[in-house]
């Protein structure tokens, strides 16, 4: 009889081998593909250069996507998921548009949810009850529910709110400005501030000041929120793409602690409460999904669904535009409000400091859009800016789809085979892609492709001009995603940067100081796509 101590090591040999017998198998996944894969890590799969941070998201992600310049699909693995990155565009507008009952979904460890459509209204995972998170037929009843909620006819509703915020913020500077004290700051910790307040009062129906009162408990929360630098958050968010469903949902592992989302659920719970009760309506995100729970939210009739918003404005499908009867709960309804501060907060405040970078350290282009802001408010002769005047504004439109261009927020987007799907990728390039696979869309790697764009690191308003424009095609750019599962919240997003980019160059000049990082390195973040050392701007009022 074998001593209990080697009988151990034995069992514990065993089941080594037998694990990684069953992680090895996972890697040969591509090679009865005809495409090229990059070679995997034991666990880490290609994704170590950023989970060691050794790479920043956005170079992580060119890197894969250059490895076989010349393939039009690679394979490579998201730790253990063997994951397809489409580089021809043409693909991507078959995959994203033609075929999307195919792709209809994003990945489940993207939003912790089940890989079927089934789920609880009142599953406690906000993002998993979201319009991002939500599967199959749910999803495609939320999307009509929602799309008439950001429409242009509804944008110019909420304008004044969005352009309060802005005012406000241009006021505070210009007080600070009066005491003597130097206008420098890191214009990320500013743009978020700015998109907190709009945030707040646009989709949470709350007056917020986070410049005055720095330290609001809505801003303090938010900004946990996106806090993912601390190890335990990245060792969480690692075991999201291990752990199946089941158990995700018994250890509540999310990509957002419980606290900080029932803070948010509670504040939306109780001012709905409150409008119920008072008869209140307010022309904000909140009454817009108390009229769908009531049924009453529909696209205006003859309402076009026009590029009103700007170059960057993506086009509602035919899903977002169909009718359906299905009856919301308060807290599915609730969890939508949680999306569009999710979305919108990081996502506005860090397309907008890098265009505040870029107006800095590329003065020419600042002068001219000056120019434009300029004879916008004498136009105005002393009336407030309203939403049509904003999308008049052709050079500002130039510079902001660009800016998108070069900084998108997000450097790829992802979509999750439904069911099985044949991919034809030319002679002898014939092949399955399984359901349960996902594809990713590599969005950055695309902007800055020299093939579809000259000189693609070169700030370059002008590639957006009338004239240019057209050579522009949707597939190549890829700001706010593509196909039915596009960003809802496109115009409202544009509406934001345009609205608080007009407000600053109004009253300030924008001058790099000592601190200003030129050129700009990303931060080896895991996920965000930040500045290394900030992007610091001065800002200098105008006499």
């Amino acid at each position: 009889m074998l001593p209990v101590s080697l009988f151990t090591v034995l069992a514990a040999g065993a089941i080594a081998l037998l694990l990684y017998q069953i992680i090895a198998r996972k890697y040969r996944y591509f090679l009865s593909k005809p495409v090229p894969f990059v070679k995997p890590t034991l666990l880490l799969g290609s994704s170590g250069p950023i989970l060691f941070r050794r790479s920043d998201s956005m170079s992580w992600m060119k890197a894969i996507y250059n490895t076989f310049p010349d393939s039009r699909v690679i394979g490579f693995y998201s730790l253990m998921k063997p994951t397809y990155l489409i580089r021809d565009p043409d693909l991507i507008k078959q995959i994203a548009i033609k075929d999307f009952e195919y792709f209809a979904d994003h990945s489940p460890e993207l939003t912790s949810t089940r890989e079927d459509d089934r789920s609880s209204p009142e599953d406690k995972n906000l993002i998993a009850q979201s319009l991002f998170g939500l599967r199959g037929q749910k999803w495609k009843d939320m999307r009509s529910t929602l799309s008439p909620a950001f429409t242009g006819s509804k944008m110019r509703r909420m304008f004044d709110l969005v352009a309060n915020c802005g005012k406000s913020m241009t006021d505070f500077f210009l007080s600070e400005a009066e005491k003597g004290h130097r206008l420098e700051y890191d214009m990320k910790n500013v743009c978020t501030r700015f998109a907190n307040d709009v945030i707040a009062s646009v989709a949470f129906g709350i007056p917020v000041d986070s410049f005055r009162n720095p330290n609001n408990e809505f801003y303090l929360n938010g900004k946990d929120m996106f806090n993912f630098s601390s190890p335990m958050k990245i060792f969480k968010i690692f075991l999201m793409f291990f752990v199946p469903y089941k158990l995700r949902k018994k250890f509540n592992l999310d990509f957002f602690d419980n606290r900080i989302t029932d803070y948010f659920m509670q504040i939306i719970m109780d001012t709905m409460k409150q409008r119920e009760e008072k008869n209140i309506v307010q022309h904000d995100m909140i009454q817009m999904l108390m009229m769908a729970r009531r049924g009453s939210l529909k696209h205006a009739k003859n309402e076009e669904d026009v590029k009103d918003a700007g170059f960057a404005t993506v086009e509602e499908s035919s899903i977002g535009k169909t009718e359906n009867s299905r009856v919301w709960t308060k807290h599915e309804l609730v969890a939508q409000c949680f999306l569009f501060f999710v979305a919108g907060l990081d996502t506005v405040s860090t397309v907008m400091s890098f265009l505040v970078y870029e107006l800095t350290i590329n003065p020419d282009i600042q002068q001219r859009l000056y120019e434009e802001v300029l004879e916008t408010d004498q136009n105005l002769d002393g009336k407030p800016l309203t939403y049509e005047i904003l999308q008049k504004m052709q050079y500002m439109d130039m510079v902001v789809s660009e800016g998108l261009r070069l900084w998108p927020p997000n450097v790829m987007s992802d979509r999750y085979c439904v069911k099985n799907y044949e991919l034809d990728c030319g002679p002898g390039k014939k092949f399955i892609i399984e359901k349960g696979t996902t594809v990713w869309f590599p969005t950055a790697p695309i902007h800055h492709n020299p093939q579809y764009y000259p000189n693609p690191m070169k700030f370059d308003p002008e590639r957006f001009s009338v004239e240019n424009r057209s050579q522009i095609k949707p597939e190549i750019y890829l700001p706010f995603g593509i196909g039915p599962r596009n960003c809802i919240g496109s115009r409202l997003a544009l509406m934001e940067i345009k609205s608080g980019v007009y407000h600053l160059l109004r009253k300030f000049s924008l001058e790099p100081t000592e601190k200003t990082q030129i050129p700009l390195r990303l931060a080896k973040h895991l996920m965000a796509v930040q500045a290394e050392k900030g992007v610091w701007v001065e800002l200098k009022p105008r006499q």
